[in-house]
């Protein structure tokens, strides 16, 4: 906590005033044209390694970045759908990107089973990741599938399907492995994860297009 109070600090010293000027313009309205959804996970820094600004991302962050499929009396389904709605009906979002993550801890309670956790609640949420387990071969692969998974899920909403149908959202796979830094993008053409890097930006951003 100490640390989170001193870094107020630093920012009202050394961020702050170059900053106000786009703070006060954020405060009429907010238009970023992606909807980010990912784990709760505090190591998926995603304005550190996608170097966004406030403004750019609207995130949606959970255990495990699940999706429940859509069933309309569910409140599972409310809380992402008040999320995905509002995404798409007020802020016109054009993408949606699932972000997962390597050393996932829901992907590991996953794959051994759930044997080891504790919290029904968790349980309860960790079951709309389940029917991957019998595809992975360990908790990472695993991570991988539960980004197409939940991509599915997302599609079982009424608002994405509308979105989808008019054309006026893409969705988007993303994995970060933490150990080195790295984002991978999900290659349809591929069937496959590939590096977001300088050699792969020309065929990421066709994707994206």
């Amino acid at each position: 906590m100490k640390k989170l109070v001193e870094g107020v600090v630093e920012f009202r010293k050394k961020v702050r005033p170059h900053m106000l000027g786009h703070f006060e313009k954020l405060a009429l309205g907010q238009s970023p044209d992606v909807l980010l959804i990912t784990c709760s996970d505090s190591r998926v820094a995603v304005n550190v390694f996608a170097s966004t600004d406030p403004g750019d991302l609207f995130v949606l962050r959970n255990v495990g970045n699940i999706i429940p499929p859509y069933e309309e009396d569910a409140a599972e389904c409310h809380y992402a759908g008040a999320a995905i709605d509002f995404a798409l009906k007020a802020l016109q979002v054009k993408h949606i990107i699932i972000c997962g993550h390597s050393e996932c801890g829901a992907m590991i309670a996953i794959h051994q089973g759930l044997k080891k956790v504790q919290s029904e609640n968790l349980k309860e949420w960790l079951k709309y990741g389940m029917e991957n387990t019998l595809q992975a071969a360990d908790h990472n692969s695993l991570s991988q599938q539960n980004v197409l998974f939940q991509i599915e899920n997302l599609k079982s909403y009424p608002e994405v399907q509308k979105a989808l149908n008019a054309g006026a959202v893409k969705l988007h796979g993303w994995w970060f492995e933490l150990k080195k830094a790295d984002v991978f993008a999900y290659s349809e053409q591929d069937e496959s994860f590939i590096l977001i890097d300088e050699n792969s930006l020309p065929k990421i951003l066709t994707m994206m297009s």
